[in-house]
């Protein structure tokens, strides 16, 4: 998993979020919920990004919508021949 654009974004609101919770309780409590906040969206939108490739596969075709399967939509293919 490699650092990409929105990951700076996150690790900075993250850490104002942090910087916001401090006057409020103690430094080390508010550095475990900004990494327990952190951890859990990076697994959500990992999940996620399994899931819609799994369901999207190779994409869709342009024509129909339809889903294309071995590069080749099932539609659009078969009424060219």
């Amino acid at each position: 998993m490699g650092f990409e654009k929105r990951d700076f974004i996150l690790i900075a609101g993250v850490l104002l979020f942090m910087i916001g919770l401090i006057p409020f309780m103690q430094p080390i409590y508010a550095i475990i919920i900004a990494i327990s906040i952190y951890a859990g969206i990076k697994i959500f939108v990992g999940r996620r990004k399994k899931m819609l490739d799994k369901k999207i596969g190779e994409g869709f075709c342009l024509e129909c919508g339809e889903k294309i399967m071995g590069k080749k939509c099932p539609n659009c293919d078969i009424a060219k021949k």
